[in-house]
């Protein structure tokens, strides 16, 4: 996440996506349901757009939710994606424009889309800020920037039970978890990158299920498995994950006798920076008084005591 290390396997991610291609559509759920979230913003945006950047669109979600929510609110679409076989999909199923691209090495010119759309892509880059920066730079001036990501407290269930489980069974945790950036760290992730007016919002998804096993063959079909380079290269022992399912339903389960999973997600706003947009005053260049404007007296505080001086019954 910090554009400094090596952390995920890229070309792992590719094969991941290739392998799970023609099973894909039965556990897309998370990322359509976040497409759609993301279109219902762009939704919400008083101008058209007449070029957007799908990147990362896997098998087109955006577009498609865009296409069919937001009609002509935007022209046309290009879609970008790492693995081969998911281009090919989008292609056919929204019929737009479509590149094969590395979301770390995009190869769209400065000033070329007027809305950018990244649906669930960054947190598994190895150089977040870096891809922010490449796809500010895409955009023409006033340009929107629409992302997510998933946040720090993302499976965090899971994540606990299998550690625990690790720990009791083979003495150790092995590296499975893939850092997750911070709600603080989101927006600050924008500004670094150049975007004007970021914002960063919390909209957690849970979900819930029969059991563990049901949660983890999911993530497999979602393409969402373990590429840490660091990752342990033998599977996990079956009394490992019979035993953090075992914890999962102790700590967790529901009385319904499901378990829930928390999918935390970060939704990101940024503009590419224009003259045409509010700046901040510069300070001391207000004309009405804040006191003014409440009806109320302005006081001091005492630099020592710390006490507002007049007191508030003061004539």
């Amino acid at each position: 996440m910090t554009g400094q290390d090596t952390i995920f396997d890229r070309a792992l991610t590719s094969q991941r996506r290739a392998r799970i291609a023609a099973d894909f559509d039965e556990h897309d759920f998370l990322f359509r349901e976040i497409a759609v979230r993301l279109a219902e913003r762009a939704g919400d945006v008083r101008h058209d757009f007449k070029l957007a950047l799908d990147a990362g669109c896997r098998t087109g979600l955006f577009t498609q939710a865009a296409q069919e929510i937001i009609p002509g609110k935007i022209a046309r679409f290009v879609q970008s994606e790492f693995a081969p076989v998911f281009a090919a999909t989008a292609r056919a199923r929204n019929n737009e424009a479509t590149v094969v691209a590395d979301d770390e090495a995009l190869p769209f010119a400065p000033n070329s889309f007027d809305l950018v759309a990244s649906c669930v892509v960054l947190q598994g880059l190895n150089d977040v800020p870096g891809a922010l920066l490449q796809l500010r730079q895409s955009l023409k001036p006033d340009g929107l920037f629409l992302g997510a990501l998933l946040g720090g407290e993302t499976l965090f269930e899971l994540r606990e039970v299998l550690l625990a489980a690790e720990t009791e069974i083979e003495g150790g945790a092995s590296p499975r978890v893939a850092p997750f950036a911070e709600l603080s760290d989101a927006a600050g992730l924008l500004q670094r990158a150049g975007f004007a007016l970021p914002v960063a919002d919390l909209d957690p998804i849970d979900v819930t299920y029969e059991n563990a096993f049901r949660l983890m063959h999911d993530l497999r079909g979602m393409g969402e498995a373990n590429t840490r380079l660091d990752r342990l290269r033998t599977p996990t022992r079956r009394t490992t994950l019979m035993r953090a399912a075992e914890l999962y339903t102790e700590r967790f389960g529901l009385p319904d006798g499901r378990i829930p999973a928390t999918f935390q997600v970060f939704f990101l706003t940024g503009w590419a920076p224009d003259t045409s947009q509010p700046k901040p005053l510069r300070p001391g260049s207000a004309k009405t008084r804040l006191a003014d404007a409440l009806d109320t007296i302005e006081r001091a505080l005492d630099d020592k005591t710390g006490v507002a001086f007049p007191p508030q019954n003061s004539d």
